[in-house]
């Protein structure tokens, strides 16, 4: 079988991004058990309340750099410069947390790893959009985030056994490895992408065409998100992506500030949650490519919304489990849930996107994880106080939310191919 060079950019740029994601799961495990041992003069609130601000300090930082590189990269068209740039500040800060002794410190060390992630992350799925074609773009972008669903699997494993085993140091020191091996990888087998010199008929129209129908229904001005007129990169699909995205991070990074309370209701160690954490991660690897690949000819949209309406139940039940058997079980439908949405989001959101602006326009999807990592623990560690099922249950809600705003607001881009069976909306003509 022929592999195109725009395929092996992808599964290079694939395997960069799993060591790195190995690399920075093995803190998420960590990080939480650390900063409770940790003395905070500066922040005398609760424990949970600090683990949210540590975790959603990092996703703020992503959410409010994205843009602004997804715009330099637009301008100076060096994708592959931008991800070794934050690849080594994402090692520099894995490796200072083997230093910090004050909660202020690992504060300090989140916000330069949450630099460096929100400088990777906008030129990793430009690159991908550029060197795919639409009709293989959901499969292109299942085996990109399998993979650094793959490495949150295995980090997290690895970070759970390194601290119950030798300690946070370890875990801090092999979790920096991985992270050079990422930038290695990217050094070595990741060309610089260019944009296409050749214009489109229409440099304005989308990189993957939308169905006549749809075009007009939603871009034509018919319908649009409210609050996003004044910004004319981001159109009513690209905006509901990224809501639909923020909502699926958020939800499945709620865990995250609870470890020490989950450990004590279900008699288990960091190693066990660990396993219950990556289940997630292990069933996203098993289901994007293929979702993303059926995406390709059945559409895009329909996965989205029940990959939310699949969440939300998912997510409220969280709150009242009493085994390591339940949550393992919710987090491997969580999984699948998130496989629905992750893989057709990226891939639907490339094909919105608009020559010249692929960059802005894709940090604003990427944007929405980050913002979803951080205050999903945010959430978590503030709400837990009126009751452990509380963050769950609005978690739930606006996934429940979420499916509706992607319904509404979000356009089709796959034409069925001749024979296939047609796909209708409800109210629709």
């Amino acid at each position: 079988m022929k592999i195109s060079e725009g395929d092996r950019v992808v599964f290079a740029l694939s395997f960069a991004r799993m060591g790195d994601a190995i690399g920075n799961s093995i803190l998420i495990i960590v990080i939480p058990l650390l900063t409770a041992q940790l003395p905070a003069p500066l922040f005398p609130i609760p424990g949970p309340a600090r683990v949210g601000v540590l975790i959603a300090i990092y996703g703020l930082l992503a959410a409010l750099v994205q843009p602004i590189s997804g715009v330099l990269i637009d301008r100076t068209n060096r994708h592959k410069l931008f991800i070794l740039v934050g690849l080594a500040m994402v090692a520099i800060a894995t490796f200072g947390y083997s230093f910090a002794t004050l909660f202020e410190s690992l504060l300090g060390l989140r916000i330069l790893q949450g630099i460096g992630f929100a400088l990777t992350i906008p030129a990793s799925v430009a690159i991908v959009t550029i060197v795919t074609q639409k009709m293989t773009r959901g499969g292109s972008m299942g085996i990109y985030n399998s993979s650094r669903f793959l490495g949150f699997a295995i980090g997290a494993l690895i970070g759970g056994y390194l601290y119950t085993t030798y300690g946070p140091n370890m875990a801090f020191y092999v979790g920096t490895g991985f992270i050079i091996l990422a930038i290695v990888l990217v050094q070595a087998f990741v060309k610089e992408v260019e944009e296409p010199e050749e214009p489109r008929d229409d440099p304005e129209v989308p990189a993957g065409p939308i169905h006549q129908e749809e075009n007009a229904a939603f871009e034509g001005g018919k319908r649009t998100l409210p609050g996003l007129r004044g910004l004319g990169f981001i159109s009513a699909g690209i905006g509901g992506l990224a809501f639909a995205v923020f909502l699926m991070a958020s939800a499945f990074a709620m865990l995250v500030t609870l470890e020490p309370q989950f450990n004590i209701r279900l008699h288990e160690t960091a190693f066990a949650f660990s396993i219950a954490f990556s289940t997630l991660a292990a069933t996203q690897v098993v289901f994007q490519y293929p979702i993303g690949r059926v995406s390709d000819r059945w559409g895009r949209k329909p996965f989205v919304i029940a990959g939310l309406l699949l969440i939300a139940p998912t997510t409220a039940a969280l709150g009242f489990i009493s085994t390591t058997f339940q949550l393992v079980s919710l987090r491997f439908i969580q999984g699948i849930a998130t496989a629905a949405i992750a893989a057709p989001a990226f891939a639907l959101a490339g094909d919105l996107s608009k020559r010249g602006t692929q960059g802005r326009q894709l940090s604003v999807v990427t944007t929405g994880f980050g913002l979803g990592i951080a205050l999903g623990p945010l959430i978590a560690g503030f709400l837990v106080v009126y009751g452990f099922e509380v963050p769950f249950l609005v978690g739930a809600a606006l996934s429940l939310l979420g499916a509706w705003v992607v319904y509404r607001y979000v356009p089709e881009t796959v034409e069925r191919e001749p024979g296939a069976r047609s796909f209708r909306w409800p109210g629709r003509r």
